[in-house]
């Protein structure tokens, strides 16, 4: 399989991330408030390693790693961290990119701020009720918004309907 702009794009990131030093995004979480906070050793008590990771500190699952990307029945997708709900099943769509990807979140469910932590800005999706990192939002998704939510499967859980 040859990989498309989408997976070109993925896996170059990825590598760049591994490359990157300083200050990621999930360091300056640390001023803002969100209605959950919690101590860095309550998370690490409540998540997995690799849910801290991601949630915690902004990190990235590889591409196609998780079972959350192949989940087709009805139901939603919940914040990892808190249980808070974040995106129904019916905005859900494969875009090739190896991760779960929807077209629009519920009502309240993020925020996004601007994360420069690759030497470039791209818009960072955050968990509205906890602050946990789950991914980043493009404008290359399908209609009716045209916006790609391209989340990591570890930063949530499915609860079927």
């Amino acid at each position: 399989m040859t990989p498309d702009r989408r997976q070109f794009l993925g896996f170059t990131g990825i590598g760049l991330a591994a490359l990157t030093t300083g200050c990621s995004a999930g360091e300056s979480r640390a001023a803002e408030t969100f209605p959950l906070n919690l101590s860095r050793e309550q998370w690490k008590k409540r998540l997995t390693p690799t849910q801290f990771r991601i949630l915690r500190e902004a990190g990235t699952e590889r591409p196609f790693s998780s079972p959350l990307n192949d989940e087709h029945r009805s139901g939603t997708f919940i914040c990892a961290g808190c249980d808070q709900p974040l995106y129904s099943s019916k905005t859900k769509f494969e875009s090739g990119t190896g991760w779960p990807s929807f077209y629009a979140p519920l009502k309240g469910a993020v925020v996004t701020r601007t994360d420069r932590s690759l030497g470039m800005a791209r818009t960072e999706v955050l968990c509205s009720r906890c602050g946990g990192h789950l991914g980043h939002v493009f404008n290359d998704g399908p209609k009716p918004t045209g916006k790609r939510y391209c989340m990591n499967g570890a930063a949530m859980k499915f609860r079927a309907a």
